[in-house]
């Protein structure tokens, strides 16, 4: 009987054993994760931005207006024409009027000199609608855009696939380098003085 008693109480000293040590592991993994310090995350990468002055449509389609935006710097300049005059493809984000289709893409864009090269796909000639006004906000759109925000351009000149064109829709010549024209942006006119 007694060789009994101990077995049992040998066993329930193991079972107890056991039980304290599966006790205690918890214990220590729960503290191990409370008080584990976790690395801060990696900082997002910075990307350097710049603001641009992109000339879309007012709303009737008979002058151009500015519209900033905060874009992402590119590598080389010619890489950053390009990208601001995917804006202009992108279309206003306040009030104003698109002046190029949605479709067109900009295959690129070439400095050399004083002027740049900016090649369009052949949807800019497709899809722009007819009229002499939209013909002239689409181009001086382009042109005013690029000579802002690019100091040492002087002239821009349209290529469509590569190819420099004659005319968008036929009513202006843009087979030569065009300068920019500001005249075409529409100023707020000042506030009238309020009578006494």
């Amino acid at each position: 009987m007694k060789r009994r008693t101990n077995r049992a109480k040998g066993v329930l000293l193991i079972a107890f054993l056991v039980f304290a040590v599966v006790v205690g592991l918890l214990v220590f993994r729960k503290y191990r994760t409370a008080t584990q310090v976790t690395p801060p995350a990696a900082p997002a990468e910075q990307v350097d931005t710049r603001v641009v002055t992109l000339f879309f449509s007012n709303q009737d389609g008979t002058s151009l207006a500015r519209e900033g935006r905060e874009i992402a710097v590119e590598d080389t300049t010619d890489d950053m024409i390009a990208s601001v005059v995917d804006e202009l493809v992108v279309g206003p984000l306040g009030d104003l009027a698109p002046t190029l289709p949605h479709n067109a893409k900009v295959l690129g864009a070439q400095l050399k000199g004083d002027v740049v090269k900016v090649d369009f796909s052949k949807e800019l000639v497709e899809s722009l609608p007819e009229g002499s006004s939209a013909e002239m906000t689409a181009v001086y759109s382009v042109v005013d855009t690029v000579v802002a925000n690019f100091p040492q351009v002087k002239a821009v000149q349209l290529l469509v696939d590569g190819v420099p064109v004659k005319e968008l829709k036929g009513h202006l010549d843009v087979s030569a380098p065009i300068a920019a024209d500001f005249t075409l942006e529409k100023k707020e006119a000042p506030a009238a003085p309020e009578k006494q």
